[in-house]
């Protein structure tokens, strides 16, 4: 099913954990993104986002407005993929000998998820991380980037999960999924912060109302509020268009125009 021509796969968190455990059997990479409304906007608005998207194996609905329109789709879901709900999850209930690589966030952050989720879950094995910055067009600094892709390939981990953020997260997936062998790669930005302690996330009662955006805008308005003013604004501006020509959700993706 689509959302403004993103398309959405339809699952839920326990679905979703079976279908990531037999993706990481497979001898290729497969890449998945945890959507929301600003995501999905950017690629409805942004041609060569779009095209950073279309590496892309699968799309998550992360957000309760995409679940609101699916749902109007006839997609009977009880709730969301939050991208961090899920990373903690998956990572407490990992099977044993599954292994995992920590791509982005800082040091102290990836310290902290290691020791978190190695004692909630002693099955749990990090094999690698890489805690350096990221340019907008997907590259690492200095030689770092060569040295990952080798690392990634040497260590061959199951799981990758990659927290630079939008859109530097996507456009680093896209530019190194042809050199990836194999793994699941989960971009899966402020997961990182949030499951680390180094952010807070918003109570469950807001999340279920749809209201996450406003609790992070109340926690970080001078860098969170023009990004959700121009994002939220063209999300409504676009649905109500392509509500009126029938294709803002639906079966299938419509045709962007």
């Amino acid at each position: 099913m689509h959302v403004l021509t993103a398309p959405l796969l339809v699952t839920d968190y326990d679905e979703l954990a079976s279908l990531c455990v037999e993706w990481a059997r497979a001898p290729r990479c497969h890449l998945l993104e945890f959507v929301n409304t600003q995501i999905v906007t950017m690629r409805r608005h942004d041609a060569a986002f779009r095209d950073l998207m279309g590496a892309y194996d699968d799309l998550l609905p992360d957000g309760m407005p995409l679940v609101w329109c699916l749902n109007r789709a006839g997609a009977g879901l009880r709730d969301r993929v939050y991208g961090p709900e899920f990373m903690r999850r998956f990572l407490e209930t990992a099977p044993a000998g599954s292994t995992h690589y920590l791509l982005g966030g800082s040091a102290e952050c990836g310290a902290r998820l290691k020791a978190i989720f190695s004692a909630r879950n002693p099955n749990v094995r990090f094999v690698g991380s890489f805690h350096g910055r990221c340019s907008p067009d997907g590259t690492l600094e200095g030689t770092a980037g060569l040295e990952v892709v080798d690392d990634l390939n040497r260590l061959s981990p199951d799981f990758i999960w990659v927290g630079f953020g939008t859109p530097k997260q996507q456009a680093w997936a896209q530019r190194h999924k042809p050199r990836l062998r194999r793994g699941v790669v989960l971009t899966v930005g402020f997961a990182f912060d949030a499951n680390a302690g180094l952010k807070p996330d918003a109570p469950a009662w807001m999340q279920r109302g749809g209201l996450t955006w406003l609790y992070r805008l109340v926690s970080e308005p001078r860098r969170l509020g023009p990004r959700y003013l121009k994002w939220n604004s063209l999300f409504l501006y676009y649905l109500l268009r392509d509500s009126w020509r029938g294709q803002a959700y639906g079966a299938s993706p419509g045709k962007v125009q």
